[in-house]
Formats: structure tokens, sequence, C-alpha cells
């Protein structure tokens, strides 16, 4: 065979091979994207099943991913650090709706929904029944000191951190960063957000109203 026939035969041979991988490629992208489209209906499906609360409705906007538990569990009695050092738990906020933030130095989201939060304890600063709690969760020396100085740039929010790294645990989110949660007047977990948010918007706003309006809970006559 002259030089010039295997030229051509080695050419179509890589034709041939290039077709035939494309085609497989093709066939897997096909096959992923059906799995994909069946796990997302069948994550919509249970997500439909799981039994909400009456806040399920403000599951919208920024915060469409919101979860709602239809069952109320309280939260958790660990004890996580104010700016002092001193140990704090969330028992200390029964009777005030509190709009938990746990986040990071190296949690870009957690620090690019931050002035949303700021702006939310602004809105809010004459009402002594919602307390914004941002905790910060890193865990050395350098980077609490770096999220201190961060925080004193979105004042009024305090500073509160857990260097264990604990609470994100603790919470529903189960480790998931940014993880926000809200808690009822009893102390309660209401409603839990992973992922970034406006909490400035006016989907967050009307969650939080719908929560301090609720009131306090009546005391229970002595015996």
């Amino acid at each position: 065979m002259s030089g010039s026939r295997k030229a051509i035969w080695a050419v179509i041979g890589a034709v041939v091979v290039v077709s035939t991988i494309a085609g497989a490629g093709g066939m897997a992208m096909s096959l992923y994207a059906n799995h994909r489209q069946k796990a997302q209906v069948q994550e919509a499906a249970n997500a439909n099943a799981t039994p909400k609360s009456d806040l399920a409705g403000f599951a919208v906007g920024s915060l469409a991913a919101l979860t709602t538990p239809a069952q109320p569990i309280p939260a958790p009695e660990y004890a996580f650090r104010d700016r002092t050092g001193t140990a704090v738990r969330f028992s200390a906020f029964h009777g005030k709706v509190v709009v938990v933030n746990l986040w990071a130095m190296w949690c870009a989201p957690c620090k690019a929904e931050m002035p949303t939060l700021q702006a939310l304890a602004k809105a809010y600063a004459a009402n002594e029944d919602l307390v914004v709690l941002p905790i910060n969760v890193d865990a050395t020396p350098e980077a609490a000191a770096e999220a201190r100085r961060f925080l004193d740039d979105h004042a009024p929010l305090p500073f509160y951190s857990d260097v264990k790294f604990q609470l994100p645990f603790e919470f529903p989110g189960k480790g998931a960063m940014p993880q926000t949660i809200l808690l009822d007047r009893e102390g309660r977990i209401r409603a839990v957000k992973t992922g970034e948010a406006d909490w400035s918007g006016p989907e967050a706003r009307a969650l939080i109203d719908a929560l301090l309006a609720e009131g306090p809970k009546p005391e229970q006559p002595s015996a």
C-alpha cells in the first residue's frame, strides 16, 4: 500500500474512533441527564411529602430553599462564647425571636450576605424582641481576630464565636455554611436556610414579622 493510501486510511480510522468516543460520551451525558432529572423529580416529591409548618409559605425569592419543620424542636443547649469569652446558650434569649447566623471568614457566601444581616439588625434596632445573632466558627486565633474586625465594620452586629466548629452540626443543616436558623420566642427551631440569602429583603422581613406576631407564650397560672 502506498504512503498516501496509508495516510488516508489512518485519517479514516481516527475519524471512526473519534465518532465512536463522541457517541459513547453523548450517550453517557444523556444517561447522566436522565438520571439527574429523575433524581430532581424524586427530591421534589420528597420535599413535598415532608410535613411543613405554616411558615412554609415564606419560602420564596432568596428564601426559596427555606425549610420549616412541622414539629419545632428546641435549639441545642450548646455553649458558645461572646466577645469577652463568656459562655452563652440559646436559652439566654428565650422570649425573643432570634436570627442565628453561622459563618466563617473562609466562607465567601457568609461574608457576602453579612451586609444584609447588618441591614436587618438596623431595621429592627428599635424592636427589642428581635435578636440578630451571628456566630463565627473560625478555629484559629488569627482568623477569629480577623472575624471580629470584620463584624466591627458591620455594626450593630455583635460578635459571638464557636471555635470548635460544632454548632453547624448541631442544627438541621448538618455542617452547611452559611447556615441561618430562626428561633421563636420559646427557643425552638422554626426555619432553617442553608446557603446565602438576602436577610434584608421583603421575604425575610415577612417571615420575621410572622414570628414576632406570634407574641410571647402566655404565663401559666400558679397552682
